[in-house]
């Protein structure tokens, strides 16, 4: 991992290195300099969510590339995927999103993505950290005052996403009768994804639809999707939707209330697509996350299940490197790679409801191909973050602790990509043991690698209940 640069981008709270005015503007020359190379006049795109700050680092990086003599087209709030989308059909040269997805109001981030609308490969980033850490970005020729670059606004970039939304969903279907919840976790998505399902013909009830600058994710969303369960029970809803801030990820309701995260979402799209024979080599791509009981139930279908490392970004590089077409985490990110380039909340609720009335059933009946195993995570708070196989007490508990599990358990431990946490999740057939393991793991790690914070409130709630 690069200095700047996480799993899904450059990411910080706001005013706060690394997501300052100064570093937003160099990455600005920087990508304006990468991408000027293909043509003379090269333009690129910028969207954001509804953070406060997105104002000020827009206007940087903004600043930036238009200093190097690159053109801006502005979206305003779109979502992540919709500004991946826009960048490919209009071809531009890349497209630049402002977000920090999940995270509150005081965080924001920056990640690009290339003229064909994939997040950039590892190599690019790196090229792009040399130049502003380095220092070289300062000796980067600049053009004259008749070549500075122009910035102009896309009115009409929602209605391009909203109508390429709509073209993935089956013309034989609709969604008349339907009575859906949106929660749009007072993000990007706030307008588009109403607009989708509405002229698709469903009921739409809306929350988290009111955005304020602060109020992002908040109590909402993905990572809040309580609420948005108890509004499907309340309004005797079909389903519901939990999109995060930059909708680039979707946890589900069924009509029950109960909540389904990624793993449940692509056990039922996976069945679905074997038995029309539209799953590629019968062959899904998760991460060392999903859970085991997916893994199982893919196998009873006959299909497989890879593993990548976490982030969806990896998730996309194995399936383009070997043409599967179904992937994604349990968190929520969905690739469906036969319609869209990036994880996209909205894309994988249209595709979901898709399946649901191919189906003809509820999605408390689809969900369940899968019986989830129990699963225990706990995010530790670290100070300076080092290798754990540098740690032996770590290394040898772990080994100690896999055996107790054995060939039904399993212990994955990673440091965040994007929070200064290192995750440990412990899964197994016994929910009393994972939980024993899993604290053990925890406390371990605490001690020779804590921040001195208090690790029961880090750890709780975090067992999934099944």
């Amino acid at each position: 991992m690069g200095k700047l640069f996480g799993t899904d981008g450059i990411r910080g709270v706001a005013n706060v290195f690394p997501m300052t005015t100064d570093l937003a503007m160099k990455v600005g020359f920087s990508a304006a300099y990468i991408f000027k190379k293909q043509h003379r006049r090269p333009k690129i795109v910028i969207g954001k969510d509804t953070r406060l700050s997105g104002y000020m680092i827009e206007n940087a990086i903004v600043s930036g590339i238009c200093s190097m003599g690159v053109d801006v087209l502005l979206v305003g709030p779109l979502p992540t995927p919709g500004i991946a989308y826009i960048t490919s059909s209009m071809r531009a040269d890349a497209g630049i999103v402002i977000s920090a997805s999940h995270n509150p109001y005081e965080y924001n981030g920056i990640k690009i993505f290339g003229s064909d609308g994939f997040k950039l490969p590892d190599q690019t980033e790196n090229y792009i950290e040399e130049l502003i850490l380095n220092g070289e970005i300062e000796q980067l020729p600049k053009p004259p005052a008749s070549e500075i670059g122009r910035a102009r606004r896309i009115d009409d970039a929602q209605g391009r996403y909203i109508v390429y939304l709509k073209n993935t969903f089956p013309q034989d279907l609709t969604m008349e009768g339907l009575k859906i919840v949106i929660d749009c976790a007072h993000g990007a998505a706030y307008r588009v994804a109403p607009a989708v399902f509405e002229e698709l013909g469903a009921d739409v009830v809306l929350t988290g639809d009111r955005p304020n600058g602060k109020n992002i994710n908040k109590d909402c969303g993905a990572l809040f999707p309580e609420h948005m369960a108890s509004v499907v029970r309340d309004q005797r809803a079909n389903a519901g939707f939990a999109l995060d801030g930059d909708a680039d990820r979707i946890i589900l309701a069924d009509e029950k209330g109960e909540i389904l995260d990624g793993d449940q979402i692509m056990a039922i799209c996976a069945k679905h697509y074997i038995e029309c024979n539209k799953l590629k080599d019968k062959t899904v791509v998760a991460t060392i996350m999903s859970n085991l009981g997916f893994e199982v139930a893919l196998r009873g279908l006959g299909g497989n299940l890879i593993r990548t490392p976490v982030g969806d970004r990896y998730v996309v590089e194995q399936m383009r490197q070997n043409g599967y077409n179904l992937g994604g985490e349990q968190s929520g990110h969905m690739v469906f790679l036969d319609h869209g380039t990036t994880g996209d909340g909205i894309l994988s609720a249209i595709q979901v409801l898709a399946v649901m009335l191919r189906e003809g059933r509820p999605l408390s009946e689809l969900k369940k191909i899968m019986e989830q195993y129990p699963q225990k995570l706990v995010n530790v708070p670290v100070g300076v973050r080092k290798p754990i196989d540098q740690v032996p007490e770590i290394v040898n508990l772990q080994r100690a602790m896999e055996q107790r599990l054995g060939d039904e358990g399993r212990i994955v431990i990673r440091p965040s990509g994007t929070e200064p946490v290192i995750r440990v999740m412990v899964e197994g057939a016994d929910r009393e043991v994972i939980e024993e393991v899993a604290y053990s793991m925890a406390s371990c790690i605490q001690k020779h690698m804590g921040a001195g914070k208090d690790l029961s409130a880090a750890a709780k709630g975090t067992v999934k209940k099944q």
